[in-house]
């Protein structure tokens, strides 16, 4: 049986995902503000030039269709993703980034994770990792998807080599896919996991995060 998200918090070790709030909005500036992310391939819009300018972002970006999933593709479950204060990332409470699970559609037992930033400090850490086994152990066991999809702009290498590495498979290029807010057209690289490919997946990031 096949079901939505259900928006309960999803806690590791390391980091803790629960669902976002207007009240986060302002935590995520600072993520948003910073030109790395852009230099990176992070460029579907524009850098914030100012605190209200980054909440009113956040809020297009992240919170649009919150709470409103329907099993027919429309909607949307977004997280707040924050720290645990172990490992040594920095204090328990510090938002570290944001993901969410969307297009969720119950017949055809797909969803789509996506929608992810997290700070330039956090890169490389085992934040992405634990966030990706806790969202995809939620879409796999609990919701009962079988298959999630995990796409990304064809010029953010960065963000195409950290999906690979979580084991993804790339599917291919849906060109033209949609458009920035500059007007130009993202292409979409879009890679997937499923269900029968779910249990090596995470062995391959529990092994990350015990090393």
């Amino acid at each position: 049986m096949v079901s939505l998200p259900t928006g309960e918090s999803l806690i590791g070790r390391f980091v803790r995902l629960d669902v976002l709030t207007e009240d986060d909005l302002p935590e995520l500036h600072p993520l948003l503000a910073d030109p790395a992310i852009y230099a990176s391939g992070y460029v579907m819009h524009r850098c914030p030039a100012s605190i209200d300018d980054g909440v009113a972002l956040a809020r297009e970006r992240f919170l649009s269709g919150q709470g409103q999933a329907d099993g027919a593709g429309r909607g949307r479950t977004a997280y707040a993703i924050r720290l645990t204060g172990d490992g040594g990332l920095g204090p328990a409470g510090t938002l570290v980034g944001t993901s969410s699970l969307a297009e969720a559609h119950l017949v055809n037992e797909g969803i789509h994770l996506g929608s992810t930033l997290y700070g330039r400090p956090w890169w490389g850490t085992r934040v992405n990792p634990e966030a990706k086994l806790l969202l995809l152990t939620h879409c796999f066991e609990h919701c009962g998807y079988g298959r999630v999809k995990i796409q990304t702009d064809v010029l953010n290498t960065r963000s195409q080599a950290a999906i690979a590495r979580l084991g993804a498979q790339r599917e291919g290029v849906v060109r033209r896919d949609m458009r920035r807010e500059d007007g130009t057209f993202r292409d979409s690289v879009v890679f997937s996991i499923l269900g029968d490919e779910w249990p090596r997946v995470k062995a391959g990031l529990q092994t990350r995060l015990e090393g």
